[in-house]
């Protein structure tokens, strides 16, 4: 039989590896809903949906590895890392899905989203206020008009496999949806700077990296106290947080 892994786990979903079968967990159904139409929506390899009976989504397993984790050592050549910005941008340049997605907030809810976030970090000591003011400073610059484009959303690294130099397949698109192309660009490159060169490189088109690092910072103050009440440790090695000190 089969070892059972938990892949991740906490109090909204939780994804188990049985096999070559991944069962997705998530009492929010409409997250499942979204995730499904963009794996089928999306012109890039994505996984298998085996089958489906609520709360649970069965998807196969893809070949390959991935580049890297979060708080992690990256691997993979400067080729890979090209080709995984060149699946992106495939993403990206696809005819734009039905839902707007994470990635796709308005500047004014995302504007008082963060402003809120950043009062509580410093107000309950989780964060220095000279930390969290620097990192609001740069965050300022995702703010601006942008085309909207067919986004994952919580493309991180962990998210995206590769095989003998091609992407096999990106995984877990409940986020997915009409975005900013920004935002996909940063959250892969997330605590992997050194690879942002290479990913543009793939990607094909100038990027503005003043944008690239103020959704590094905008999406690390968001993340840190909600990774802590789930579970996480955003103060590990090459985390949010680390993240968060390397623009100072």
């Amino acid at each position: 039989m089969d070892e059972v892994t938990v892949v991740v786990a906490h109090s909204e979903r939780a994804t188990l590896r049985v096999g070559d079968v991944f069962l997705k967990v998530d009492a929010d159904q409409a997250r499942i809903d979204v995730e499904v139409e963009a794996m089928s929506l999306a012109p890039v390899p994505t996984p298998k949906v085996l089958w489906r009976k609520p709360p649970v989504l069965a998807i196969a397993a893809l070949p390959g590895r991935t580049l890297g984790r979060l708080g992690g050592p990256s691997t993979g050549s400067p080729a890979e890392w090209a080709a995984a910005g060149a699946a992106i941008r495939k993403l990206h340049d696809a005819p734009l899905p039905p839902r707007l997605g994470r990635a796709g907030r308005s500047v004014v809810a995302l504007t008082a989203e963060l402003d809120d976030e950043c009062e509580v970090l410093v107000t309950n000591g989780v964060l220095p206020a000279d930390l969290v003011t620097r990192n609001r400073e740069v965050a300022e610059a995702a703010f601006r008009p942008w085309t909207p484009a067919f986004t994952h959303g919580d493309l991180q690294v962990a998210h995206l496999f590769v095989d003998d130099g091609e992407v096999t397949g990106i995984i877990d698109w409940s986020e997915a949806g009409r975005g900013d192309a920004l935002y996909d660009l940063a959250t892969f490159t997330l605590g992997h700077e050194e690879h942002l060169d290479d990913v543009i490189a793939g990607y094909g088109t100038d990027v503005d990296l003043d944008v690239i690092r103020a959704w590094w910072s905008l999406r690390s103050l968001l993340a840190v106290r909600w990774l802590i009440e789930h579970g996480f440790d955003p103060f590990a090695p090459g985390c949010e947080v680390d993240a968060l000190r390397s623009r100072m």
